[in-house]
């Protein structure tokens, strides 16, 4: 079902998956009508009638009935959609949260960091972890460098000596403009500098992280798909991974990804983790995923509780979220109020 709203890539898709007793499990992906072709068309008459409790042998026949579409893009979204809407049918049928289903919460709960600008209003908030937007581009620059370094002493200064901070150019820095850039922010100690390059590149990661050993590399929102992440940790060119699990796979593949980086030594921190009962479910259950994002995308001032995009997502509160005990992913959304386009 394709919403016309904007969200989560563009336009958000919802996938309802029903079982032979009525239960349904609902699942949430991005990029609206070309995904949900893809779902209508090559995923749902290869998946019905099939057992919905085998999720494994499910995203096996999807990877592999997609690799002529490419294992990536809007194939990996639809796949994600469904995916989840068969964790959260799993966890209705067998009465337990998805977490429970995942091995069960390895902490009490989750700490969150607050994605966006509005930093004092984060600290209000109670977070203590914060990650900031990039205002350049690698064709600013030494002007842009200058920018850039002015901004992230800013924000150090703002959140204090003790706090996490991070910095997102989500793709907009080439190799050397990286380079230049972390070398400049080394004073400020980054946890982390955020995709700054783009997916497909690389033997661009692996020299970046050559030149820069000491700053730590988080990348992965953008990548597809087990494999994708297995060449990143292979060459050791990142710190840490960010599958999102709207458009990696789904939670299925979120955690193989999460299982090749932790035989590495490497944490696991989906994109967006935080916003969804989806991401909060898997890093409630996953001890190497130490924190989750949460986008602060609303106006200063606004409780988080008002915000809530739908009944039963549990909301940070002190910078900390617990999710819903509820069965599946403790969605709060009546059967009444989903339509079919």
């Amino acid at each position: 079902m394709p919403g016309a709203q904007p969200g989560i890539g563009g336009g958000v898709n919802w996938v309802q998956v029903i079982a032979e007793d009525g239960t349904w499990g609902l699942g949430r992906c991005g990029f609206g009508p070309p995904v949900a072709s893809v779902i209508e068309t090559i995923f749902a008459p290869l998946l019905e009638g099939r057992d919905c409790l085998a999720t494994e042998y499910l995203n096996d026949l999807m990877w592999r009935s997609m690799q002529r579409l490419g294992s990536a893009g809007h194939a990996a979204v639809a796949q994600s959609g469904i995916d989840l809407a068969l964790w959260d049918l799993k966890g209705k049928l067998l009465n337990q949260p998805v977490y429970s289903l995942l091995g069960g919460p390895c902490r009490d709960k989750i700490r969150c960091y607050a994605t966006g600008d509005d930093l004092d209003w984060a600290i209000e908030l109670g977070f203590t972890a914060f990650k900031i937007t990039n205002p350049v581009h690698y064709d600013s620059g030494t002007e842009g460098l200058n920018r850039l370094e002015e901004k992230v002493a800013q924000a150090r200064d703002t959140v204090g000596p003790d706090a996490d901070l991070m910095i997102n150019p989500v793709m907009s820095y080439n190799v050397d403009f990286a380079i230049q850039a972390a070398e400049r922010l080394r004073p400020y100690r980054l946890r982390w500098l955020e995709e700054p390059l783009i997916p497909p590149d690389l033997e661009g990661h692996i020299a970046l992280k050559r030149a820069v050993p000491w700053m730590p590399i988080a990348t992965g929102e953008d990548h597809h798909g087990r494999y994708a992440f297995r060449q990143l940790v292979e060459h050791r060119c990142v710190d840490v991974l960010q599958p999102d699990i709207n458009w990696c796979g789904g939670l299925t593949e979120a955690v193989k990804i999460y299982i090749i980086g932790e035989a590495a030594g490497l944490t696991t921190i989906p994109h967006g983790g935080a916003n969804s009962p989806f991401g909060q479910h898997f890093s409630f259950a996953m001890p190497e995923s130490p924190m989750a994002e949460y986008w602060l995308g609303t106006d200063p001032g606004i409780p988080l509780e008002e915000v809530k995009p739908w009944p039963g997502m549990a909301m940070p509160e002190n910078g900390y979220v617990v999710p819903s005990d509820e069965p599946g992913f403790g969605l709060g959304i009546n059967e009444d109020w989903i339509r079919t386009t």
